[in-house]
């Protein structure tokens, strides 16, 4: 049976599907059974003008240095900007204005303050949904609804209010920013250039900053902005290649409209993420279908389709790795039986201040290049917690139950991790520990803190899913995977 390669868009598809046949044996009947599609193959394959060999998949197709007419600008410009007028969403980042009496707009907001809002939406809305940020955004402003408030929050404060939200580098560089922007004494940077210089401020951001909140006549190119430029001139290169980047900041700078630059590239934007979609593009509402050249390219082949556009791309495939987490309980009771609340504190470890998830609280755990048996992850989580911790049964302390809770996997955007989880109850012997010192229960390394308090943590996805089997795995019981007390052999 031969594989043909539908992904990929008219002309190319055709030439290679025609490839395909020419070597294998059903070249013959589909000779025979299709003589229309024949001819048309063979006007694809034979048209030098257009495509003169086998276009490789990262070659572009079409001209992407062709810019739009002067008329395909203004009318494209009009045409989004009436439907987004009508058909935006109601926003909590967006800007309210009115009218005047003489027909002016009033601007509600003042500049800074809208720049603000604008930086932690766009931030907050990359690789997440509108849906999910709204709630955080409203918390967020909530609580710093300046940049002077923000940049006198702590780390922690703000990773707790992100929490849940992933990519937790983002809400650091948002602090780093607000912090060197009010330490310089300087006023919200307005443009481009100045925005650059901010921690974690990249030329989309810095766009959609200058031109929403300072009318700055600067493009926007994100994921939607790509989308829909490609299928307006039916590009076909790899969206990703540098090359082809660097034109569609072109075509996006020509559209933009000078009067209204932001309202425009919320519009292109807008679009992106409600009509001119991945799968299902609602073309027949679109209110630049005319000008669209994928649109018009599906509508004179079959062969051709709107989501031809722009080149799918392979994504990389994601490393697997593995990781044994220890759920440690401090517990003041040497009695199982007598276990509360309120007599037990749980061990939190603080991430390094770089790497993976930077500076983040977790149960105490090792990475793992492959999988390993229970005998192995326990005796890493001993040597951890021996070499950092000082907890070293049965020398200063007692294990009161180990047991095994359960696994599950957590997918990062370039990682998938198998976790498995163990709890661990330890009694410290005379009650303290040197490390448990009370002039040391405050350092920025480890915590012990009691339920209440752990639920209060701005704790990511992964350590959260851990605290919930636990709290699960103990109001259930025991399993049987529990290892009794005196068959267990002693830690190493």
């Amino acid at each position: 049976m031969v594989a043909f390669p539908f992904y990929l868009p008219f002309p190319t598809r055709v030439i290679e599907f025609q490839t395909a046949l020419i070597n294998s044996s059903s070249w013959s009947y589909f000779k025979k059974t299709n003589p229309n599609l024949l001819s048309h193959l063979s006007m694809a394959k034979t048209n030098k003008t257009k495509r003169p060999q086998l276009i490789k998949q990262e070659e572009q197709i079409g001209d992407i240095e062709d810019l739009f007419s002067e008329e395909d600008t203004y009318k494209i410009r009009a045409s989004l900007l009436e439907w987004y007028d009508k058909n935006q969403r109601d926003l909590p980042w967006r800007t309210s204005t009115k009218k005047s009496e003489n027909g002016e707009n009033v601007q509600e907001e003042e500049e800074e303050k809208r720049a603000y809002g604008v930086w932690v939406s766009e931030v907050m809305l990359q690789q997440t949904r509108v849906q999910t940020v709204i709630d955080y955004y409203n918390r967020w402003m909530l609580k710093w609804p300046t940049l002077q408030h923000l940049s006198q929050a702590s780390l922690e404060e703000v990773n707790e209010m992100w929490a849940g939200l992933g990519y937790y580098r983002r809400a650091r560089f948002l602090l780093e920013g607000a912090k060197m922007i009010v330490a310089e004494g300087i006023e919200f940077p307005n443009t481009v250039s100045a925005l650059r210089k901010v921690p974690g401020i990249g030329d989309y951001t810095a766009g959609a900053i200058a031109s929403i909140a300072f009318k700055q006549v600067v493009p926007v190119v994100d994921g939607n902005v790509v989308r829909v430029l490609a299928r307006l001139k039916a590009i076909s290169a790899n969206p990703k290649d540098k090359t082809t980047v660097k034109s569609f900041w072109k075509l996006a700078a020509q559209l933009v409209d000078p009067s209204r630059p932001g309202d425009f590239n919320q519009s292109l934007m807008e679009l992106g993420a409600t009509l001119c979609t991945p799968l299902n593009p609602n073309c027949t509402s679109c209110p630049v279908s005319s000008q669209c050249r994928a649109l018009h390219n599906s509508r004179n082949d079959e062969l051709v389709m709107v989501t031809d556009y722009p080149m799918k791309v392979v994504k990389a495939k994601q490393r697997i790795d593995f990781s044994t987490v220890s759920v440690v309980e401090i517990s003041r009771s040497q009695d199982r039986s007598q276990q509360t609340k309120s007599n037990s504190r749980v061990l939190l470890v603080k991430r390094p201040d770089e790497g993976l998830l930077a500076g983040l609280w977790e149960f105490p755990c090792v990475t793992l290049d492959e999988e390993a048996d229970l005998s192995l992850r326990r005796k890493l989580i001993d040597q951890l917690l021996k070499k950092s911790f000082k907890l070293n049964p049965p020398k200063n302390c007692n294990v009161i139950s180990r047991e095994l809770v359960g696994e599950f996997v957590h997918v990062f955007s370039h990682i998938r991790r198998k976790i498995y989880v163990e709890l661990l109850v330890l009694h410290l012997k005379g009650g303290k520990h040197v490390l448990f010192e009370e002039d040391d229960i405050n350092t920025t390394d480890w915590k012990l803190l009691d339920s209440e308090a752990i639920s209060r943590m701005g704790l990511t996805s992964a350590v959260r899913k851990v605290y919930s089997m636990v709290q699960k795995f103990k109001q259930d019981g025991s399993s049987n995977n529990s290892v009794p007390l005196r068959k267990r052999p002693k830690c190493s």
